[in-house]
């Protein structure tokens, strides 16, 4: 197949998924509006696999050539090459994820940065209340601060004693456990702080600002 072929084919895929997405965000696809249960949210699925969900275009992004910037309203801003990264304190974190097609995964294992140490690096302005992520594949979501901040919020570089894929945002992508998925940006290569609040790709077609899996805030 031709370089251009290759390209529009790969075009094709990601507007068919993106009207898919927003089809389900206008049908209210996967809402039960039930209560789940001690540990599983409602409408999810356990599943033991690992799943691929992404925008079509999956980066391939080698660690010499990565680099994760802290930037906008911080007192440092930073530029991490792999080597500056890996240097940082590593630690390594358990979790259930849960994606918002419906799965989820107990017990991840996961190694990586965790965020209060960017923090610490990068130091907020006062003004600072929101952070949106930038990927590699031109993706963006966001959250607020206190949610980056959360003690159990890493960027991994390591999933289930290995690096990660890059099917699933390898070399390095973010990790929130108490939101749905698409919060986890895949591929990260910049995180923004800002005063006031920007919705990412999925929030400007349909999706929840917040995406708290228990409250199942799978759509705006």
């Amino acid at each position: 197949m031709a370089e251009e072929d290759g390209v529009r084919l790969e075009g094709e895929v990601r507007e068919k998924l993106l009207r898919s997405k927003e089809q389900w965000a206008r049908e209210g696809r996967l809402l039960t509006g039930t209560t789940g249960a001690d540990r599983l949210p409602p409408g999810q699925r356990l599943v033991t696999d690992f799943p691929v969900l992404d925008l079509g275009v999956q980066p391939d992004v080698k660690p010499e050539r990565w680099r994760l910037r802290l930037e906008g309203l911080v007192e440092n801003r930073l530029a991490l090459a792999w080597d500056a990264f890996m240097a940082l304190p590593q630690r390594d974190f358990v979790n259930d994820i849960h994606c918002v097609t419906a799965w989820s995964r107990y017990d991840n294992t996961w190694r990586g940065v965790a965020s209060r140490d960017l923090l610490e690096l990068a130091k907020p302005k006062p003004e600072a209340r929101f952070v949106v992520f930038h990927s590699y594949d031109g993706y963006t979501t966001n959250v607020s601060l206190d949610t980056f901040a959360a003690e159990d919020v890493l960027v991994a570089h390591s999933w289930a004693g290995k690096p990660l894929d890059r099917v699933h945002g390898g070399p390095a992508r973010i990790v929130i456990p108490r939101y749905y998925f698409w919060k986890s940006a895949k591929w990260v290569t910049r995180i923004e702080f800002l005063a006031e609040d920007r919705p990412g790709f999925w929030e400007v077609r349909g999706y929840h600002n917040s995406a708290d899996p228990w409250l199942e805030e799978r759509y705006g």
